[in-house]
């Protein structure tokens, strides 16, 4: 609600992506982490739908309180997620390895169990359109 009125909340965004099946533009919160001068989008929840319409549609928006820009949203690899993912745990707040274990993404919130998941947590480094 508070993207909504222009009040940009930390490094939560909102991606908005082209729905693969409606056409419709979809609007979800997410994530941007920059790591090493770049910017990635991590998947938190299993089928996301955002994640499937990045997969069919590589460009989109992505807003910061009142600022919105055009994106292209690029799928790495499974080799390349695996270091991401460990700094991502690594620099972030305790509950975002708990949060990749309560949607059932992994089994335990360490950096290791975490790395060893990437062939299910998809990662999209963030360019401009």
């Amino acid at each position: 609600m508070l993207q909504r009125v222009g009040v940009g909340l930390g490094r939560v965004q909102v991606l908005t992506t082209v729905g693969r099946r409606t056409g419709q533009f979809r609007k979800v919160p997410v994530g941007v982490v920059s790591i090493e001068g770049e910017r990635y989008i991590f998947q938190a929840y299993p089928d996301a739908a955002w994640v499937a319409n990045a997969r069919t549609t590589a460009t989109a928006t992505l807003a910061h309180g009142r600022r919105s820009s055009a994106v292209r949203l690029v799928e790495l690899p499974v080799e390349q997620r695996r270091p991401l993912l460990r700094k991502h745990l690594m620099g972030s707040p305790p509950h975002v390895g708990r949060l990749l274990v309560t949607t059932g993404l992994v089994d335990a919130p360490d950096p290791d169990t975490i790395a060893a998941a990437a062939g299910r947590i998809a990662v999209f480094r963030i360019e401009t359109a």
